[in-house]
Parts: structure tokens; C-alpha cells; sequence
């Protein structure tokens, strides 16, 4: 390829950058340059989820990440899921660094939308949290020291209902806990992105039609109310469209590539 692109995409919570094997291998099969990366306590990221402090503290190996780069590098930024508040941090402090933003039926934040609202939001439309379990770090139960691990029937119902049964296996294996980010003062100060920064970058959303966690309607009211330059849709895809529809999400990350990079 001429003109390889660099992708650097982001896994959602309780997943690591494992989740991305498929989307890893088809797009460095079509020359492009890859950096998939684990979010602290994720995948094989050393940090245990009681040393998370914060959430800032949980985007950080993606912010260090894009600080690295060299000055006159723009990378494409992919976030599924939890992922999107990530990358949005992201294009909040190195905008230039950013081709395009990618959200795959992922939390999409803006200056006027906060990530309080939308996980409040998420929360209204969640009908059960059936076998999802809350761990806490002592025996005082102070929700924000508190992690989340789904369960088998809620990954299998709620995210992989449509994805190969070999990915359902690979993720019971692999997830981790995710910290549930108690302090909310703290919470809103460390997602907040402004117009002058966040919102001088483009950004795509990927519609998940048959998702199950975060549902169509929502995905659909953040794209309302946060303006993007574009949205794809797949139409068979669970919340996992890495797994259940890889070859769409490919195509669609190849086709973005081209108009925005």
C-alpha cells in the first residue's frame, strides 16, 4: 500500500486488546500499520483494577500512547463500546494527532452531552443486569470502590447473542473486572471535552443494529445529539461487531480511512 494508515483501536470495559484479533489481522493484511491497545487493568495490562484510582487513570496507557507519537503523525482512532469515552479524552487533548474518530456502538460524548448523562441514560434502557457481578474492594461496600465482571448469561443474551461461540469462550476466559468510577464530581471533570478541541476532529459512528447492551435507539439518540460526519450501519451485528460481523466493520474502517485520513 502507498499510503499505510495507523489505526489504533480500543476495547470496551471488562476486555483487553485481545478482542480485536480479527480486525487486528485484516486490516496489517491490507498493509495498514496496527496498535491495538489494553486500557490499565485490562487485558494484559500489569495494573490491577483496586490500583484504578480513577478514571483517568484507566484511559491513561492510550493517552501516553498518543503523546508518543511523532508530531507530524495522525493516527485513526477506534473505540468500541466503554472505548469511546477513551478516544474522546484523546481527541480532547491532541486533536491534531487525529485523522478521524471511529465509534463503534460506543458511548460518544460531547461538549454538550456528558458521559454522566449518557451512563445514567444507559442505565434506564439496561432491562437487567441478570448474572453481572459487583466486586468490592472491602467489606465497607462503598460503590465507588466497586468493579463489575459480566456474567456468562449476560455476555451470552446481552453482547455475543449473534457472535461465534468460540468468541463467547474466548471472553469468559480472557475478561477482566471493570472499575465502576464512583466519584462523580472526580468522573465529570476527567470526561469532559470541549468544542475548540474535541470538536474540531471528525468522527464516524457504526451503528450496531441487533445490539442488545447498547441499544439502537440509543446509539441512534447520541448520534442526535452529537454531530458526526458520517454514520455506517451494520445491520447483523451484536455489540460485538468485531467478532459477530468482522468483515463489515473492515470494510467500513477501510472505507473511512480513505475519505478522512
Amino acid at each position: 500500500m502507498d499510503n499505510p494508515r495507523h489505526f489504533v483501536l480500543v476495547h470496551g470495559a471488562c476486555h483487553g486488546a485481545w478482542c480485536w484479533y480479527k480486525i487486528v489481522a485484516l486490516l496489517q493484511s491490507s498493509g495498514h500499520k496496527v496498535t491495538a491497545l489494553d486500557m490499565a487493568a485490562s487485558g494484559i495490562h500489569p495494573k490491577q483494577v483496586h490500583e484504578i484510582d480513577s478514571i483517568e487513570d484507566y484511559y491513561k496507557p492510550l493517552i501516553e500512547f498518543v503523546r508518543s507519537l511523532p508530531q507530524d503523525e495522525r493516527v485513526i482512532l477506534v473505540g468500541h463500546s466503554f472505548g469511546g469515552i477513551c478516544i474522546s479524552m484523546a481527541m480532547e487533548l491532541f486533536p491534531k494527532k487525529i485523522a478521524v474518530a471511529v465509534f463503534v456502538a460506543s458511548m460518544m460524548p460531547s461538549p454538550d452531552l456528558c458521559f454522566m448523562t449518557l451512563r445514567q441514560e444507559y442505565h434506564q434502557r439496561l432491562d437487567s443486569n441478570m448474572d453481572t457481578e459487583i466486586i468490592f474492594d472491602d467489606s465497607s461496600n462503598n460503590k465507588s470502590n466497586g468493579s463489575i465482571i459480566h456474567g456468562p448469561q449476560f455476555l451470552a443474551s446481552k453482547m455475543y447473542q449473534l457472535s461465534p461461540p468460540e468468541d463467547l469462550s474466548l471472553v469468559m476466559l480472557l475478561q477482566r473486572p471493570f472499575r465502576s468510577f464512583g466519584d462523580q464530581e472526580l468522573l465529570r471533570e476527567e470526561t469532559s471535552v470541549t468544542k475548540d478541541n474535541y470538536g474540531t476532529v471528525a468522527r464516524v459512528y457504526v451503528v450496531c443494529q441487533q445490539d442488545k447492551l447498547l441499544k439502537l435507539d440509543f446509539q441512534l439518540s447520541m448520534i442526535k445529539r452529537n454531530h458526526t460526519n458520517d454514520v455506517k450501519v451494520i445491520h447483523d451485528a451484536d455489540h460485538m461487531a468485531m467478532f459477530s460481523k468482522p468483515q463489515e466493520l473492515f470494510a467500513y474502517l477501510q472505507e473511512i480511512a480513505k475519505t478522512y485520513y
